[in-house]
């Protein structure tokens, strides 16, 4: 079996459909999965949205996903409310309660063999997993979890990381890099004898294409957009991303 998980697709088309060609050329996938955080940040929210349909994806819920799919305003301050509400606009009100309903988690498979799908981590969708955890970060986050392979996304950095006796796999950002590489990236799981086997992808796109959608979108704050997807890193990390 061969799933491949796509995370923070953030409305960028263009880097979905590379991830997609890509995936195409390594040989397809059994099962697609969208680990959440569809829309928000980019020009092409329902054409995302649309896309993971046709394609039969399935998806669990982001942070940005609940965001969208809240009815409770006051929740927001001014800028998130102003970009969420521009969100909604474009993909109108049965994709907004659809978002709303997206499970938090999905498995794959039974017990400790199965795979699990979670957007952040799983027990919340918006603490990270950073690749340095600490013990009782992890212990504290893994408490009860009973499948032993993990994929999750979030923080927008790709890496694989063997804790204990678990597969703790972050599948990057097919829409919105933060890593210093500004490829978007997505993972391939396959179930092998022995466990679930982790390949991850970075493929290119075109930058320059989805800064200009974004200029041409309408959507609020565009040069703050422009300049986050341009970056292609956490200005955190400063010196550690090359």
């Amino acid at each position: 079996m061969r799933i491949a998980v796509f995370s923070d697709i953030h409305g960028n088309l263009r880097g979905l459909d590379a991830c997609l060609e890509d995936l195409a050329e390594q040989g397809g996938a059994d099962k697609i999965v969208a680990a959440g955080d569809l829309c928000l940040d980019g020009p092409r929210p329902r054409e995302v949205l649309e896309r993971l349909e046709r394609i039969g994806a399935e998806a669990v819920r982001g942070n940005t996903d609940r965001m969208i799919g809240e009815t409770e305003e006051t929740i927001f301050d001014s800028e998130e409310r102003d970009a969420v509400a521009w969100q909604r606009e474009q993909i109108g009100t049965d994709w907004t309660r659809r978002l709303r309903d997206l499970p938090f988690a999905l498995r794959i498979g039974a017990g400790a063999a199965a795979l699990l799908v979670v957007h952040a981590n799983p027990k919340s969708d918006d603490e990270h997993i950073w690749p340095d955890a600490d013990d009782a970060t992890l212990e504290r986050l893994f408490e009860g979890v009973e499948e032993r392979t993990i994929a999750f996304g979030h923080l927008h950095l790709a890496y694989a990381r063997l804790w204990r006796d678990r597969l703790l796999v972050n599948v990057a950002s097919a829409g919105l890099p933060k890593d210093g590489d500004p490829r978007a990236g997505y993972a391939i799981l396959t179930l092998r004898p022995g466990g679930w086997q982790v390949k991850h992808r970075r493929v290119a796109f075109d930058v320059d294409k989805v800064a200009r959608d974004i200029e041409k979108s309408g959507m609020p704050r565009k040069g703050k957009r422009i300049e986050v997807l341009r970056r292609h890193r956490y200005k955190e990390l400063g010196k550690q991303i090359p």
